[in-house]
């Protein structure tokens, strides 16, 4: 397959502080690609490099086969994390003004400023000022104007970002759609869920370098299987038995906890299991649990994705 994008050896330096080192990855064409990683991790400076919109310190990127995503802006599509649009314009009318910025002249954005603000359930409220409308619907009106121009090459800076569930799962829609019509997409996002559903491929990006690179399944496979277990058992009795490799208390209530016992190289849950019923443990619910990319995440950086990592930024800058 062809590369749509290639990142090799790219580094961001602000100072004396690298916000990104010796990233390299490939996005094959038609892929939907995760950027997963904490907030500060690097992703949104890698994503201006990628654009073009600020220079690498070192190293080379190449997208559509450019140099630099200037050269082929109007193939590319971007929907920026700081939403922004005209609040007294109308959907259509914003749709079809960031369609023209693109080369698509107005008359067709508004065309398909129509037909594509029906197809996603805003047609009622195409001729609405955006200021009036809800922040979902404004979110849907904004990822509408990034793509209007059919673009080959789709980023999606958190696009899910302030989301509600209804209209999360309305934007993995789009994005399958996206890729189902010939587009690669590339999003970043720090919700590892959402790239367990969408991705052909995910690149794990932790304090500005690359943990991972390859698909959601052989992430998955970096980290182990484990038994969750509720009760009135400690650590120590859960560690001793059978298979387990090591332990984590997730939580503790009046004496109950919840455990997280990780299963070693061939360790069997079955015989986990019991040996701590005939051993008399206070097991009162048991799950066994194939490992989430977050738990890869985890295992593969020792970080947790959920983290914010812009107050390290802001301490090594100093």
């Amino acid at each position: 397959m062809t590369a749509a994008l290639t990142l090799d050896g790219v580094s961001k330096r602000y100072g004396e502080f690298r916000a990104v080192e010796d990233l390299s990855f490939e996005v094959q064409k038609g892929a939907i690609c995760g950027f997963l990683g904490p907030n500060g991790a690097g992703k949104t400076s890698t994503i201006r490099m990628i654009l073009g919109l600020q220079g690498v310190s070192a190293g080379r990127i190449e997208i559509l086969g450019a140099d630099d995503g200037r050269k082929v802006r109007d193939r590319i599509g971007f929907l920026p994390e700081e939403r922004g649009l005209y609040k007294k314009m109308t959907p259509v009318d914003a749709i079809a003004f960031f369609g023209s910025l693109k080369g698509l002249p107005l008359a067709e954005g508004r065309r398909r400023a129509k037909d594509m603000l029906e197809a996603q359930g805003l047609g009622a409220s195409r001729n609405k000022k955006m200021k009036e409308l809800s922040k979902g619907m404004a979110q849907k009106v904004q990822l509408i104007a990034s793509v209007v121009h059919r673009p080959e090459f789709v980023i999606l800076d958190e696009p899910f970002s302030g989301l509600d569930p209804v209209n999360q799962q309305g934007l993995e829609a789009v994005i399958r759609d996206l890729a189902a019509d010939g587009a690669t997409v590339l999003f970043s996002t720090h919700v590892m869920q959402h790239a367990e559903r969408l991705c052909d491929k995910v690149v794990l990006l932790a304090r500005g370098q690359k943990a991972f690179e390859g698909t959601v399944t052989e992430a998955r496979a970096t980290s182990k299987r484990f038994l969750e277990l509720e009760g009135a058992i400690d650590a120590a009795q859960a560690a001793a038995l059978p298979g387990v490799s090591g332990v984590e208390v997730v939580s503790e209530i009046d004496g109950v906890r919840v455990l997280k016992a990780a299963l070693g190289q061939g360790g069997k849950g079955q015989d986990t299991l019991k040996a701590a019923f005939l051993g008399g443990l206070d097991v009162r619910r048991f799950e066994l649990r194939e490992p989430s990319l977050h738990d890869a995440f985890i295992n593969l950086t020792g970080d947790h994705p959920d983290v914010d990592q812009s107050v390290k930024v802001a301490e090594a800058a100093r």
